[in-house]
């Protein structure tokens, strides 16, 4: 498929005729290497932020940590202009408020009110989610905000924006506070529990956000691609939900987050209940979804000329993300970048899932994102690293593995797909065959003028919670890989004209592979 937007003069594909290696589907567990905080130095902060950087006193405050539900979530706006407000509250309110201004004694502040709502019950309580737009914002310019929480004020905070048309993100895989479940410390410790787990993990988390931060702070805002929090439980178990929020609180802990707007996908851990939409305040979100799920639906948003289109990949029903994109491209026809921010890796190269469930999504997903010119995909779930080359749909007629469709139940389709595959060879050969549904468009790397194709990277454990192996051949649409056992952060940087990634190992700052850009012209 040729691009008429891009200009792109027509190429010459490169049929492989190697046969790509699926390698074996069995679903897998995390493997031995994960980040123990009780045995890794502490972290770097920026000046602006105070943060406890001892372990011991961590452990000790965590108590009061992981029941502070009620931490405010920035998320960009529907436009650069525009910044969006979450939280929890224990009281119900007529109106939700947030108040912005340009200085730290709040003189003159704009008030801004929005909706106020029932939200989760945690522990038999009654919370209640708020969310609240405000407008006005201008580039490089310092604001100041402060929520209103249960009738109270709260402290003030900073805002900075950047430039819409020289913007920099961070993008990062699978923060999953709680996976290191199961996991024995090294200092002695039992083994740990799902309470245990996220003091160790959102601990993690703080430090890679503030390393990020220390390292590049011309950070803008923070991508995510799902998978916040670890607990899947549905939302009849109240002793689950519970341990589902104290995730959010340590994933919300993160003191970056009073300052820095996260614009976050759905993962498969987060969307069995309605944690994700009751603390996120998403913009534009695509209700008209068929087939959602109970954390709720994708959603778009702009930022200087890029469009971002956020899929809810757990919905198996491709005609909802089509009509999402398409929904997005035509209310921002002019918009110069396209990216997808979904979930599942539909072109990964972990063992637990790229070659095995990502395959129902893939064959599926690539044509849509060639028919509306997507530039980048950014992907998460198999916690392993993987950069592709350019790569277009390929012509013919696929399975969509219809019957292996759950929508909403963690892992069922996966296990149902794995049985199927384990009794039947002949089934196993027909499903590899449709594994080979994609074309390599451009093999350069470096930097790229007017490619063709999609961009597709699978990101990393930012909190070393919890590491999967990559497969065991790498397949051939993959440029680059890597599994290093530490967390990882990438940094985005977009200007009108070039779209340029480079991802660093969280401790210490230094690049685990060479920068990859493209350029359009």
């Amino acid at each position: 498929m040729f691009s008429l937007r891009k200009g792109k003069k027509r190429m010459i594909a490169l049929c492989l005729t190697a046969a790509l290696s699926v390698g074996s589907l069995t679903a897998y567990a995390a493997t031995e290497y994960w980040n123990d905080a009780s045995t890794l130095p502490g972290y770097t902060t920026k000046t602006v932020v105070s943060q406890n950087t001892d372990w011991a006193q961590w452990k000790a405050n965590w108590d009061k940590i992981k029941v502070n539900y009620e931490q405010v979530a920035l998320t960009p706006g529907a436009d650069f202009s525009k910044l969006n407000f979450g939280w929890y509250s224990k009281t119900k309110v007529d109106n939700a408020i947030v108040r912005v201004a340009n200085n730290k004694e709040m003189k003159n502040a704009k008030e801004f009110k929005g909706t106020c709502q029932a939200g989760t019950v945690i522990g038999g309580v009654q919370y209640y989610t708020n969310k609240v737009t405000a407008d006005g914002f201008q580039p490089n310019t310092t604001y100041y905000y402060q929520v209103q929480i249960n009738g109270q004020w709260q402290d003030v905070h900073e805002y900075k924006t950047g430039d819409p048309h020289n913007f920099s993100f961070m993008y990062v895989g699978d923060p999953q506070i709680g996976a290191s479940k199961g996991q024995v410390p090294s200092d002695g410790s039992s083994k740990q529990t799902e309470d245990t787990a996220a003091r160790n993990d959102a601990f993690n988390w703080n430090k890679t956000m503030n390393n990020a931060l220390a390292q590049h702070p011309e950070i803008d805002f923070l991508v995510s691609p799902g998978d916040q929090i670890n607990e899947p439980a549905g939302d009849g178990n109240a002793e689950k939900v519970q341990s589902q929020e104290y995730e959010y609180s340590g994933y919300l802990s993160a003191t970056a987050f009073r300052n820095l707007p996260q614009a976050v996908a759905i993962g498969n851990h987060d969307c069995l209940t309605p944690g994700w939409k009751n603390h996120f305040n998403a913009p534009n979100l695509f209700t008209e979804e068929a087939n959602p799920t109970a954390a709720g639906h994708g959603y778009y948003y702009t930022y200087g000329s890029a469009l971002f289109i956020v899929i809810n990949g757990n919905n198996y029903n491709a005609a909802d993300h089509k009509a999402l994109i398409e929904k997005a491209v035509k209310a921002n026809p002019n918009a110069k970048w396209r990216i997808v921010v979904m979930h599942q890796d539909i072109y990964g190269s972990g063992l637990d899932h790229s070659d095995s469930d990502g395959i129902i999504l893939r064959n599926q997903l690539t044509p849509i994102f060639d028919a509306n010119d997507i530039d980048v995909v950014l992907q998460g779930h198999d916690h392993t690293y993987a950069r592709t080359y350019q790569l277009t749909s390929k012509a013919g007629q696929y399975d969509d593995f219809d019957e292996f469709k759950v929508a909403g139940q963690h892992g069922q389709h996966h296990n149902l797909l794995d049985e199927k595959l384990k009794a039947d060879k002949a089934f196993k050969d027909y499903y590899e065959s449709q594994n080979r549904c994609y074309t390599i468009a451009d093999m350069k790397q470096g930097t790229l003028v007017n490619p063709d194709g999609v961009f597709y990277m699978t990101s990393n454990s930012a909190t070393g919670s919890k590491f999967y192996n990559l497969i065991e051949q790498k397949q051939d649409y993959v440029a680059a890989r890597s599994q290093t056992w530490r967390p990882t952060y990438s940094v985005i940087n977009i200007t009108d004209e070039k779209f340029t990634i480079n991802t660093y190992d969280a401790e210490t700052g230094t690049p685990i592979d060479q920068s990859y850009s493209i350029v359009k012209k």
